[in-house]
């Protein structure tokens, strides 16, 4: 009996180490085995991304830069690495390759030609890039494996310098999973809004996506059980869902009823460029959104209450002085499944900012969903970027394709001063990595833009681990103007979860004679 249950722990520790997911019950009325009782954390062994078609633009040029972040240990579980007759480990790997499903992008039908040399990462700590360019770009998955899956990250970045879909069009590409609030889309007449589903897995997934408008739910067509056939993606036009009157803001919901996606916004606006529209962190009753642009020249703040009750919230913005009431904007009641939307004019005033959303009365909190449509520039020299709510960092979180004089780290502790440790890796091309140290005040946004690799050729990647202190949340604007253009793009920064919580079989089991 012992040596089943030893089994069992290090088979659940195993499974953990891999899918970051594992459970151990006992009959009922049964004491739990003391080797439940502790648990150690080991890092993934297996992650995977789904990056969408860049761009349908013919003179779209995409950088995929893919990294690895390291220092975490490989940590090894009982069997974990072992396989039929083999005592060596696996190779690690992290690689892109096309969705084997997937068809071009330029309304041709036919399959996409394979991107050049996709970014194959090798060694934690240093990235790699490649280039794809044209309207031909497939999806691209993938996978990383062994001592480069914990963290690992892929930045997808297109420059559209002319046309409809003019803009920087910025993405950290996703994880596959079954839910998805993305505030902020519109089906107005100016915007090209579409839904990109990718599978990456070996099995078809079938998705729903449901719209909300100011009103409620949007009259819908076809909406419901979309099929994602394995290593496909699907692109979905959100104005031809409906036959509802267009809605400038709309509050998209995907979910799947089996299998899993990854899911991303492409938008294009007539007037204001183009840029990803990224999935808000999951509802909660407080909401943070960091890392508004100094000079931003409007700021459309959008919210949407998912559950059954009314959400009436306080709004604060958090500058490098700490937390004030925007004007006019102090509060904000959001009905229950309707998209609530306000204009936040002169928000910024020269200074990078955060915006902090939390429940009036602290007794009551209402779950909620967020977004910002971010603006710079004016008339035709304007660019749009999206700014979704983000959780906290509770590890480690890192973003990829950082430029020298084109990147700015935001980092906001809405509750308690807090001090985080952050690392600008070794460039692509050549460079040394530095780390810094800093202390984050409550309710402050402080801004980052001198922390560079020492002799950088390249680009390189920024990671972010908290030391003590409270909890914070960090979003990096990459800027990279161009013709007058100041195009931009912002990515909020995702804890990794590169390590996983699992049981320790270290304990006694002598409970189980």
């Amino acid at each position: 009996m012992k040596r089943t249950t030893l089994s069992l722990i290090a088979g659940a520790t195993a499974l953990a180490a891999v899918t970051g997911f594992a459970a151990l019950t006992v009959p009922e009325g049964t004491a739990a085995p003391e080797a439940t009782k502790a648990t150690t954390r080991l890092p993934v062994e297996r992650v995977g991304l789904a990056c969408p078609v860049p761009s349908s633009s013919e003179v779209a040029e995409t950088v995929y830069t893919s990294y690895t972040p390291a220092g975490t240990d490989t940590g090894k579980t009982p069997g974990a690495d072992k396989g039929k007759g083999n005592d060596k480990a696996e190779k690690p790997t992290a690689l892109l390759k096309p969705a084997t499903g997937a068809t071009a992008s330029d309304g041709t039908g036919k399959k996409p030609p394979a991107p050049r040399a996709p970014a194959t990462v090798t060694t934690p700590g240093k990235p790699v890039t490649a280039e794809a360019n044209g309207a031909s770009v497939p999806a691209l998955t993938g996978s990383a494996t062994g001592a480069l899956a914990p963290g690992w990250t892929v930045q997808q970045t297109t420059v559209v310098p002319a046309g409809g879909s003019r803009g920087l069009l910025g993405l950290t590409c996703g994880a596959p999973d079954t839910d998805f609030w993305f505030p902020a889309a519109s089906t107005a007449k100016a915007r090209h809004d579409y839904v990109h589903l990718t599978n990456p897995d070996d099995t078809a997934a079938v998705a729903d996506i449901t719209l909300y408008g100011p009103e409620g739910v949007l009259k819908s067509q076809f909406t419901e059980g979309i099929p994602v056939p394995a290593h496909s993606t699907v692109p979905v036009l959100l104005s031809t869902l409906t036959h509802e009157a267009a809605q400038r803001d709309v509050t998209v919901h995907v979910t799947t009823r089996s299998g899993r996606v990854g899911a991303a916004v492409g938008v294009a606006d007539d007037k204001l460029g183009s840029d990803w529209l990224s999935a808000s962190a999951d509802p909660s009753g407080s909401v943070v959104l960091p890392g508004i642009p100094a000079d931003a020249t409007s700021v459309r703040l959008v919210v949407f209450a998912p559950g059954q009750d009314d959400a009436d919230l306080k709004v604060k913005l958090s500058t490098a002085n700490g937390a004030i009431v925007p004007a006019g904007a102090g509060t904000l009641h959001v009905k229950s499944g309707m998209t609530t939307s306000i204009d936040l004019p002169d928000l910024t005033r020269g200074s990078a900012a955060s915006l902090f959303l939390g429940p009036e009365n602290a007794k009551r909190l209402v779950p909620v969903v967020a977004a910002l449509q971010v603006v710079r520039g004016k008339g035709e020299k304007s660019e749009i970027a999206f700014i979704p709510a983000a959780g906290p960092i509770s590890a480690r979180a890192t973003v990829a394709d950082n430029r020298a004089k084109a990147s700015t780290l935001s980092l906001t502790a809405p509750d308690a001063d807090a001090q985080v440790k952050i690392t600008a890796s070794a460039g692509s091309g050549a460079g040394t990595p530095v780390s810094k140290t800093v202390t984050v005040r409550a309710g402050t946004t402080t801004a980052l833009t001198d922390l560079v690799p020492q002799g950088l050729k390249g680009s390189y990647a920024l990671t972010v681990e908290p030391v003590s202190g409270g909890k914070v949340h960090a979003a990096r604007t990459l800027a990279v103007p161009q013709d007058g253009v100041p195009m931009f793009t912002v990515q909020t920064l995702t804890d990794d979860r590169g390590t996983v919580e699992v049981p320790s079989a270290r304990q006694d089991l002598g409970v189980l004679d």
